[in-house]
């Protein structure tokens, strides 16, 4: 007699809406999260949280930080820490405004309206970010001193190197094309937002697709095309969304009239402007986006999370761990300038306490955006929401009326519940 129950298929078994679309359980807390935030802060403001103004300089304030964070992971993923990030910015931001107010006028004639005072302003911060972070990359790898000392070390030179650089004075006001990289003085315009708006989207349905197809060539499992379908419109109505909000910020009347003036035209009846994309929003998926392809898609990228798994492991295999440490903290010591040019553009000046406290709030980023404090693990867009949800959060409490003290304290707490949650979720996931 057959036996018709073992000869019939077995059934799939049935998978959940969150299985089918394989989405990171972390990331769905963390954009919850940031959801419940932001509504929060919106009610207890009387709706002035989620205003274009307000999210335009959330963007904007959140950037600098954000881009040492995409670095700070690579950092951690090899098991250390980089504690001189705040101070280090204070120096690069230091040394490009005296180039571009002291020296570049003095020795090579360039003055501020000189199309070359920007661009050597950026290579010199760029060269001194990246040897500082290389040379404090060669301490711990080659002379193993151990990483906090040597960044704890770092806090305390460089934010006093600045000091010393500008005699202790602010400097400023700086170039106006070197400005532009700040923010609210350095945007792109409506259309050429919703230009961009739809350049990125068309991008990414490319890479969700792109992304199937290497799948299926190679025998790996794939989502259902619905649940592709309902990422790509998921992904596209949150770049038009975004590029919606800040587009709906206007310029201020009396700005415009000023832009109208300058080129000796009235302005029209009932004419109006938005400000579009910060340049230095555009920096910044730029720079993540590089990061994100050096993390996957590059020998160095597996090389860093191959090395913070398994150190021992990595050093046996035939990777120089201690020439992938300088070249790290050489990458974040570059990171550090790009974010000096970011935050002195966008107060137009260096001042002494620029950058203070935010290799803190580099660090709780990374963190609160998944990377684990034991090394291997870590994603770019992760660490990006997690500055911005930190931004988030100070902001909030400023606009709702919060004693700074306070704030720093709700801070302190929300990024140890962050890791004691990142910890609890990694034992149930059998993680690390």
């Amino acid at each position: 007699m057959t036996d018709t129950a073992e000869s019939a298929p077995i059934a799939p078994p049935r998978r959940s809406l969150v299985q089918s679309l394989e989405v990171d359980l972390r990331l769905l807390g963390m954009i919850g999260a940031f959801v419940v935030l932001c509504v929060v802060f919106d009610v207890f403001t009387d709706g002035r949280f989620l205003t274009p103004r307000n999210i335009f300089n959330l963007t904007i304030q959140t950037v600098s930080v954000a881009i040492m964070a995409t670095g700070m992971v690579f950092v951690i993923v090899t098991r250390n820490i980089d504690l001189s990030v705040g101070s280090l910015l204070a120096t690069c931001s230091a040394i490009m405004a005296v180039t571009q107010t002291w020296v570049l006028p003095d020795l090579l004639g360039f003055g501020f309206g000189n199309p070359m005072t920007w661009i050597v302003t950026i290579v010199v911060g760029l060269v001194c970010g990246t040897a500082i972070g290389a040379f404090q990359g060669w301490l711990v790898g080659y002379l193993a001193i151990p990483a906090f000392i040597v960044t704890l070390g770092g806090l305390l030179v460089w934010r006093n190197v600045a000091w010393y650089i500008t005699d202790g004075q602010t400097i400023g006001p700086l170039d106006d094309v070197f400005r532009m990289f700040g923010g609210i003085t350095g945007t792109i315009g409506v259309d050429a937002s919703w230009a961009m708006a739809a350049v990125a989207s068309v991008a990414a349905v490319a890479i969700l697709f792109m992304g199937r197809r290497a799948k299926i060539a190679h025998g790996f499992p794939v989502k259902p095309i619905w649940a592709e379908l309902f990422m790509a419109l998921v992904a596209i109505g949150a770049i038009f969304g975004f590029v919606a909000v800040l587009n709906a910020y206007e310029i201020p009347a009396a700005a415009v009239r000023r832009m109208f003036r300058a080129r000796g035209e009235e302005v029209p009846d009932g004419f109006t402007a938005g400000y579009g994309l910060p340049i230095s929003v555009l920096l910044l998926i730029g720079i993540a986006i590089a990061m994100t392809v050096v993390a996957r898609r590059t020998r160095l990228g597996r090389y860093i999370f191959a090395t913070g798994g398994n150190p021992d492991a990595a050093e046996l295999s035939g990777i120089n761990t201690r020439l992938l440490t300088v070249k790290v903290f050489a990458l974040m010591g570059a990171l550090c300038a790009i974010s000096a040019v970011v935050a002195s553009a966008r107060l137009s000046f260096h001042s002494n306490d620029i950058g203070t406290l935010d290799e803190l709030r580099v660090i709780a980023a990374a963190v609160i955006g998944g990377t684990a404090l034991s090394g291997g693990v870590g994603t770019i867009y992760g660490a990006i929401l997690g500055a911005l949800i930190m931004q988030s959060l100070q902001s909030g409490m400023a606009m709702v009326g919060v004693d700074a003290p306070f704030q720093n304290i709700v801070v302190g707490t929300v990024l140890v519940v962050a890791v004691l949650i990142d910890i609890i979720y990694r034992r149930r996931m059998g993680m690390k």
